[in-house]
Parts: C-alpha cells; structure tokens; sequence
C-alpha cells in the first residue's frame, strides 16, 4: 500500500529542537501576559487617596464641645 503523505519539514512533532522553542515562546507569551494582567489589575484597584470622612467634633483628638 502506498501512503500519501508529504515530508512536513515545519512539523513541530518530529523535529525536539523546534519543537522546544515553540513551547518556549508559548511559556514566554503566558507569562508576560500574566504580568501584565496582573500589573493592570493592580493599576485599576490601587489607593487613590485619603477619603475626606466627617468626624464628629464630639470625637476628635482634641474635641470640641459647644
């Protein structure tokens, strides 16, 4: 029996050294993506500052009474 295949030289399964590269690059894609997901979660959820609160007089440091 004749089989009709062609000689892939781009196939990722046969040749190791390409095929650990690729994994690589895909590890390496995976990681700066989380780094930055993460960087921009950060952004988006970070301290934006002291809220003004009202205090009553009553209960300050050194209160005020009237």
């Amino acid at each position: 029996m004749e089989q009709n295949t062609v000689d892939n030289k781009y196939d990722i399964t046969i040749d190791k050294v390409s095929r650990s590269r690729w994994l690589f690059y895909v590890q390496l894609f995976c990681m700066v993506a989380f780094i930055v997901g993460v960087s921009y979660g950060l952004y988006t959820h970070r301290y934006k500052g002291k809220p003004e609160v009202k205090v009553q007089e009553s209960s300050l440091y050194n209160p005020k009474y009237k």
